[in-house]
């Protein structure tokens, strides 16, 4: 598959991801509520710590592959079982095929498809996680600071090598879920995961969750151009943006009545 088509369907997964949570999301049980804002430095050093990670130790990169390899299948499962858009729990099982194919497949289209499944619904866990523990202005600001970083990682040449790094740590032969590629594009976890996060922030409100999710499918399509110059893209910045236009129009007073960027609202059911 051709690299055009690759990344684009990258980018429209994480406009999917926008668009996924559903709403209302349901309530973190009260023992795990340690709420603080300081959770919303979780974004931007999901990104500086990683890579100061790999750049100290290239064995870390290893040992990140087996904390995705572990990690991931659990909280896909949590994800498909109900924080989806009509999950129900008997959906929680599928994430034991999508294994099975991205373990089995691997190298093919279709294990491809699965691996990137499974991490970007484990994406959609985490994102619950932050927005039940931190306040949503602050996770708001740490979206904008982690783009502003991977931005200027890139820009200065820095993210390239430990992302090639650890996209290539191999957890002995089983799926490599720290990374997400397609045919012949790539990105990053932290990618669908701030992705995932705007989904998750926004689903209190269902209509600028989806102008949301419109918004990145169009910027990312858009920013996709500029591999015509250049060979790596911060990925994170069309979220951001999208993230950034969409509480702009609601402090404007251009949203509809109703609308809010509060955080997911928690609620039992």
């Amino acid at each position: 598959m051709n690299f055009a088509t690759s990344i684009s369907v990258l980018g429209l997964l994480q406009a999917a991801l926008v668009a996924l949570p559903r709403s209302p999301l349901p309530t973190l049980p009260e023992p795990l509520r340690l709420n603080s804002r300081w959770w919303a430095l979780v974004p931007a050093l999901s990104i500086v710590v990683v890579i100061a990670a790999i750049e100290l130790d290239s064995d870390s990169a290893t040992a990140l592959s087996y904390l995705a390899l572990v990690a991931v299948p659990g909280l896909a499962a949590v994800a498909l079982g109900c924080l989806v858009q009509g999950a129900q729990p008997i959906w929680a099982v599928a994430a034991v095929p999508l294994f099975g194919l991205a373990w089995a497949l691997q190298g093919a289209l279709a294990g491809e498809v699965a691996a990137a499944t499974l991490s970007a619904l484990a994406c959609i866990g985490l994102g619950w996680l932050l927005v039940s523990v931190a306040p949503a202005v602050w996770l708001r600001i740490g979206i904008y600071a982690m783009a502003a970083i991977d931005a200027w990682l890139v820009g200065a040449q820095l993210l390239q090598e430990p992302s090639s790094v650890l996209s290539a740590a191999d957890p002995a032969g089983l799926p490599r879920l720290q990374v997400v590629e397609f045919g012949s594009a790539r990105m990053g976890f932290g990618d669908i995961f701030v992705a995932a996060l705007a989904g998750c922030l926004l689903a209190a409100s269902p209509r600028l969750q989806l102008r949301a999710a419109i918004l990145v499918a169009i910027l990312a399509l858009v920013f996709d151009l500029l591999f015509f110059e250049v060979d790596t893209l911060p990925a994170t910045v069309p979220v951001a943006l999208a993230l950034a236009l969409v509480s702009w129009r609601r402090s404007a007073g251009v949203a509809d009545q109703g609308d809010r960027i509060d955080g997911a609202k928690p609620s039992h059911g």
